[in-house]
């Protein structure tokens, strides 16, 4: 049965803003963003580091063998790792980040001309706020929809700053760009002819969600986003400066990503977990927050090709396992998704239960 309209995550109730709160210098959160029903387990050994792949010794023949197998121990382990030597400018991401910044820094209210509308995630706001007394995430966002062209809702892309929309659709090319080159060699690590899977990709859809985490008079009772795992193929995350606050669950413990100068943190999504037949999985993480620097972020979601179906790799079922989960189409996928309770675990809903 389908959710009502107020209870579907396809789109979000309007909520405060995050930034405003923190302008107020309060000394407590306010009671609906306090959430000391979260686990605040203290981050495993410090020296733990989530992997770094450098592109530049994937595409050499020399370095190519040994990286590509740090690569997939990366994604079997991991489900994330850093990438250097992406092939993107550092001008690029500069002019990225300076762009989230300013449109960040506008007043509340000319941040407000690209709010959400009811019946759309897109538009600066919140995401997943389906009813009043729900508890809130210590973080004002916007969310945009990218490629294709036609997939743009050109109303919620912001004017101001200036360059913005330029910059966003550059950055946007850029980032299908990672993405597909990434992907080429995921599916060369399971043994998977990868240009079939460039070709989704580069012909996918792409969305971004831009992210500012406030500081907090109360760090450790709120969180800035909830513990989750992506629906996405990949996650490409740019951070916007050197504050720490992404952390990934690795053997029950969560573990922080320290940003890495130039680099790019990728999370594998469900569509590559269920690709792989489970081989590689999409890790559960979260953003933190502290009491004195604002965090922000750039975060792109990277899917394959709408017409394409989601489901293991023929190869890896012929091999002689199983498949664990079920075969959609990319429509059955979505509706699964947003149309399910928010405390129901998505990829489990997935797998095919034996009798």
């Amino acid at each position: 049965m389908a959710l009502a309209p107020s209870e579907s995550l396809e789109w979000s109730l309007p909520v405060p803003s995050v930034q405003e709160l923190a302008i107020q210098k309060l000394d407590k959160v306010p009671l609906r963003y306090v959430r000391d029903d979260l686990d605040q387990t203290t981050p495993s050994n410090p020296s733990l580091r989530v992997p770094l792949i450098d592109m530049n010794k994937l595409v050499n023949p020399e370095f190519h063998e040994k990286e590509l197998q740090k690569l997939h121990f990366a994604c079997q382990e991991w489900g994330v790792f850093q990438i250097i030597n992406h092939g993107v400018f550092d001008e690029s991401l500069s002019k990225m980040r300076q762009q989230v910044q300013e449109f960040f820094d506008l007043p509340l209210q000319e941040k407000k001309r690209w709010a959400q509308k009811p019946g759309s995630l897109e538009g600066y706001g919140q995401a997943f706020v389906t009813s009043e007394e729900q508890k809130l995430e210590w973080n004002d966002m916007i969310f945009l929809k990218t490629l294709p062209l036609q997939d743009r809702s050109l109303n919620f892309w912001p004017g101001n700053p200036q360059e913005f929309r330029k910059t966003l659709e550059s950055y946007s090319e850029d980032m299908r760009n990672v993405a597909v080159s990434i992907v080429r060699f995921i599916t060369m690590g399971l043994g998977l002819e990868a240009q079939k899977f460039c070709d989704t990709f580069e012909e996918g859809t792409y969305e971004l969600r831009m992210n500012c985490y406030p500081p907090c008079p109360e760090p450790d009772r709120v969180i800035g986003l909830n513990p989750h795992a992506d629906i996405s193929g990949i996650t490409l995350l740019l951070e916007c400066g050197d504050t720490a606050g992404l952390q990934v669950l690795k053997d029950e413990h969560w573990v922080n990503v320290e940003p890495v100068n130039g680099a790019i943190v990728v999370n594998l999504g469900h569509i590559i977990e269920i690709i792989s037949n489970g081989n590689y999985k999409a890790p559960d993480h979260r953003a933190v927050v502290n009491n004195s620097k604002q965090r922000m972020s750039i975060v792109t979601f990277c899917y394959p090709n709408p017409s394409v179906d989601i489901g293991p790799a023929e190869k890896l079922i012929k091999s002689g396992s199983p498949p664990v989960y079920k075969t959609l189409t990319n429509a059955e996928y979505f509706h699964s998704f947003f149309n399910r309770k928010l405390e129901v675990s998505f990829i489990d809903s997935l797998k095919i239960q034996l009798s």
